[in-house]
């Protein structure tokens, strides 16, 4: 996997940026924004407190990515984009209006706009640009090229098409100002989120390549893009490696949010085929000089090579409040076995979380039992108040259990002392394996499914059940097998098919899978993004979130009741209630989480004291040490 926090970041604040409560007066410029309160630093923003402002610049980041790539326009569904691109969001190439804020959620500091205001009623946004933004040909970024982005990328990405849903036209008012125009008024986050809009260069793609053929933005493309950011790319081999290097006199490198940033001369990317490859050259050196780890056994066990023993690698546990997210089996409703809740039902109390946790995990895992755990958005309980009231709109189209039940998993055996616990809900007393198993067929009996000879068997059509779980590296071979051998005790043959990354991507994409393992990052501010996870139309869109193809009219009813609270506590109760009711459909196994980051790296960098323990480790903001560089390469002879 690519070493690239960055894109975390850009993925992770993709689903978060939410109603909430925005500050200074409407039609006031605004330079820092904020949707949860004052930022931390106010209007006045000088830098991230956690960077060494004198960080030297120098050296490369070794990095390794998995599979391979084929494109350098991530903003389409077709082709893999290398590492370094991001389908939402800049990437390493090209800035944003705002950049995200790395150290709170929900919070944007200036990049390529300098300030934006709003009106009243929310019905658009105008963004000003900061004169010095240019491309790394030195030409100016214009009202014309954030005008022709927004265009294309609507027109292009699904991710931005679905985001940007609700924004009509973008309009040069000025040579520096921009104004978005929305087809609907009061959803407070929509003037923010225009900040994450990515700006790419009219001039160039609307211009000819080296051969004279008109670049085109609809297709892939392995020529190199022209970009305004902090790195352009400076070599590559289709396929196998791509080599970044950092832009001399990038434009940006004074703002706020890059000071004591981006100290990297070189980022280079190595494509390697598989997590375990991937593994085997970290702990040579030379591929790979931070490796994140995902592993529970590797991190408990597998730390003992030369190198580390020798101190010259390091490992660190890193907080991280937003890395808490709904991790599970997707069950693709587009199959029709999936279709029947109390099927799904039955399939999310099959899956023995504390078995797996003490055998394979190391007991450092919890369970996860809310899509948006650990928050005051997790509904617990019983639903009261506000959240009551919102529920009971549609309390005939919904499970009567959201009202008379709390929400709770089976319990397989009870944790030993001092492992994770449920979250946020106390568990279900832990109850024999068979207590479990007679609930589950009972399920599948109710629902028209029945053990015969041995196989789960439809009572209509003689159908087994079957699953194939979609997987495309080792660690879904870790969790699937334990799931697998679950289900064989219910007559269920399930079978884990391991694709390459490209078909995975593919597959995935155009929803072509019974069940697969994903991370539905979520933060303490949705908004707009929850479309794309749950709507009725992300469900037909290919590349969209909606995995499950939920197709629920409460469901489409309360991501609006989301996007359009009044304030904080609307938004509250209304994203309790949302999740209340996703929870009580069982579209997702869910699994578990960890609310820290694994790392491990070469001894050869410089790092701040303080990293920010809302994402966890800004290795942004870490440098190389020459000395420290140096002895590595005498040891290892070049390895690192």
């Amino acid at each position: 996997m690519a070493i690239s926090f960055t894109a975390t970041r850009i993925a992770l604040a993709a689903g978060a940026i939410a109603a909430g409560t925005m500050l200074a007066g409407a039609q006031e410029w605004q330079t820092t924004s904020s949707l949860m309160g004052e930022s931390r630093y106010g209007q006045n923003f000088q830098r991230y407190d956690h960077v060494n402002p004198d960080a030297p610049k120098g050296g490369t980041l070794n990095s390794v990515a998995t599979g391979s790539f084929d494109s350098f326009n991530p903003y389409i569904v077709r082709g893999s984009p290398g590492a370094g691109f991001a389908q939402f969001g800049g990437g390493l190439l090209y800035d944003t209006l705002m950049e995200q804020a790395i150290d709170e959620p929900s919070v944007s500091h200036p990049l390529v706009a300098d300030a934006y205001k709003f009106p009243d009623d929310y019905s658009s946004a105008t963004y000003r640009l900061n004169p010095a933004a240019k491309w790394h040909d030195g030409k100016p970024i214009t009202v014309d090229d954030v005008v022709w982005s927004f265009n294309v990328l609507k027109a292009n990405s699904p991710m931005y098409n679905r985001y940007y849903e609700n924004v009509t036209e973008a309009v040069a008012l000025n040579d520096r100002e921009v104004e978005f125009r929305f087809d609907q008024k009061g959803n407070r986050e929509l003037p923010k989120i225009l900040g994450d809009l990515a700006i790419l260069p009219k001039h160039w793609w609307e211009g000819t390549d080296a051969s004279g053929k008109k670049r085109d933005i609809s297709q892939p493309t392995l020529e190199a893009p022209l970009g305004s950011a902090a790195y352009r790319i400076a070599s590559f081999k289709p396929g196998q490696e791509i080599v970044w290097e950092r832009v001399p006199d990038y434009w940006g490198a004074k703002l706020p949010v890059k000071i004591g940033r981006e100290n990297f001369d070189k980022r280079r990317y190595v494509y390697i085929q598989d997590d375990n490859a991937a593994w085997q050259a970290f702990t040579k050196g030379g591929f790979e000089d931070i490796h994140p780890e995902n592993s529970s056994r590797r991190w408990a066990t597998y730390y003992n090579f030369p190198a580390f023993t020798a101190g010259d690698v390091v490992k660190k546990e890193f907080a991280a409040k937003s890395r808490a997210s709904m991790q599970g089996f997707v069950m693709n409703m587009r199959r029709p076995k999936f279709q029947e809740p109390k099927v799904r039902q039955a399939l999310t109390y099959a899956f023995d979380f504390e078995t797996m946790n003490r055998t394979i995990f190391y007991g450092f895992n919890t369970r996860t039992s809310s899509y948006f755990v650990g928050s005051e958005l997790a509904s617990s309980g019983l639903p009261k108040g506000r959240e009551l009231e919102i529920l009971s709109e549609h309390k005939d189209k919904l499970p009567p259990e959201v009202f008379t039940t709390e929400y709770k998993l089976p319990v397989y055996e009870q944790p030993k002392t001092g492992q994770p616990q449920a979250d946020p809900a106390p568990a279900n007393p832990p109850q024999p394996e068979r207590a479990h198993l007679r609930e589950i067929v009972k399920l599948f009996a109710e629902a028209g499914w029945k053990i015969q000879n041995g196989t789960m068997t439809n009572q209509k059509t003689g159908e087994p059940f079957t699953i194939e779980i979609l997987g495309n590296n080792d660690t879904d071979e870790v969790i699937s097998n334990p799931y697998i051998n679950q289900l064989k005790k219910i007559g269920i043959k399930a079978t884990l098919r391991i694709v390459d990354p490209s078909q995975y991507v593919n597959r995935v994409n155009n929803f072509d899978f019974d069940m697969l393992t994903t991370v539905l990052a979520q933060s303490d501010s949705p908004g707009n993004e929850q479309r794309d996870f749950w709507s009725s139309r992300a469900a037909d869109t290919p590349g969209s979130r909606n995995l499950s193809g939920i197709k629920n009219p409460v469901v489409d009813a309360l991501i609006d009741k989301v996007i359009f609270a009044k304030d904080r506590e609307e938004l509250v109760a209304a994203t309790n209630a949302l999740d209340r009711v996703l929870l009580w459909n069982f579209y997702v196994v869910p699994q578990y989480h960890r609310a820290v980051v694994w790392l491990a790296y070469w001894n050869k960098f410089g790092i701040p004291d303080k990293q920010p323990d809302y994402i966890g480790p800004d290795t942004d903001s870490w440098w190389i040490d020459p000395a420290k560089e140096a002895a590595l390469a005498a040891k290892y002879k070049g390895g690192n």
